[in-house]
């Protein structure tokens, strides 16, 4: 008996303060638009911190401890393996920082003093940290966390799941440039990915097409958003160790993994380092690879890239 085909099914919206869409062969419609909405609610009443009420929220201004969720639990988790493998690059305890540079929910334009940034480092640190049975604790009152870093890959992933539950097996999903790839196509062909940095006017272009069908692709970069102070820009990417905006010569990092939450968290600690450092961290690392965008010292752009990422790279 012949199978019936597969048909492409499209889904978009909006979620997450960015846009989402997901494209899947199947039979029949398995995944509607109402699945995907009702998951990212739930998501958003854990870990979203514009959502009054959120799960995170309620840690932030409580002084103590909280019982976490499956969504809270299952990010911070992961949070604290990456901290502790980038020797504290990826700190999600950086929320007071983001707010102080204007980066968090709250509007603000007043750049914070080096007093007033000294004073916030008191409250940073994720060995302030500890998640025991589902119970998120804090040393300090003052630690607040900022899952913005991560928790977006990991939406990415639990999209995935819902969909792979549904029996289906090609699909790629894709909320605020995070991709989850299942693939090939019915037709054999590969899913075909732009990877994004910016030109040399720092404006977005696709610069190279990827080929992938099992993965994670997520980036990083501080082109897109920033304030401008006077001739400088100030990234949205607080570097946890000094309390500052990130200032070296990152553009843009892409990370792949076998999963989104991985790449995520990655992506954002790898903007932290030198090109060299980043380089060799990836590299002694199987699970990862990564696509650098970087500004070279006479102010021009350049790109490079790992052997196993060069691999993902459609001629």
């Amino acid at each position: 008996m012949l199978k019936p085909p597969l048909k492409q099914y499209k889904i978009s919206g909006y979620a997450q303060g960015t846009d989402y869409s997901i494209t899947y062969f199947a039979t029949d419609s398995a995944v509607t638009k109402s699945d995907i909405d009702n998951l990212l609610n739930k998501i958003d009443a854990s870990m979203s911190l514009y959502k009054p009420g959120s799960l995170i929220n309620q840690f932030n201004t409580g002084t103590e401890q909280l019982h976490a969720d499956l969504y809270l639990s299952a990010v911070l988790k992961r949070s604290i393996e990456i901290n502790q493998d980038t020797k504290g690059l990826f700190d999600v305890t950086v929320a007071p920082l983001v707010q102080a540079w204007g980066f968090g929910p709250k509007a603000t334009d007043n750049e914070p003093s080096k007093t007033t940034i000294s004073s916030i480092m008191q409250c940073i640190g994720m060995q302030h940290l500890s998640l025991k049975n589902d119970i998120l604790y804090k040393s300090k009152p003052c630690i607040q966390i900022d899952l913005n870093g991560i928790a977006q890959g990991y939406s990415v992933d639990l999209l995935a799941k819902l969909i792979a539950d549904r029996g289906i097996d090609s699909y790629l999903v894709e909320l605020g440039g995070e991709l989850r790839i299942a693939g090939p196509k019915p037709d054999g062909s590969p899913m075909k990915i732009g990877i994004e940095g910016p030109d040399q006017k720092d404006q977005p272009i696709i610069r190279h097409i990827a080929k992938i069908n099992r993965g994670a692709i997520t980036t990083s970069g501080n082109y897109r958003k920033f304030h401008q102070n006077g001739m400088k820009k100030l990234s949205h990417l607080i570097d946890p160790r000094t309390g500052f905006p990130l200032d070296n010569e990152m553009i843009s990092v892409t990370v792949y993994a076998s999963d989104a939450i991985t790449a995520d968290g990655y992506d954002n600690a790898l903007m932290a380092m030198h090109l060299p450092e980043a380089m060799e961290f990836v590299n002694r690392r199987k699970a990862l690879e990564a696509y650098f965008v970087y500004r070279k010292k006479d102010g021009s752009i350049a790109d490079t890239l790992t052997v196993g990422f060069k691999k993902l790279i459609q001629n």
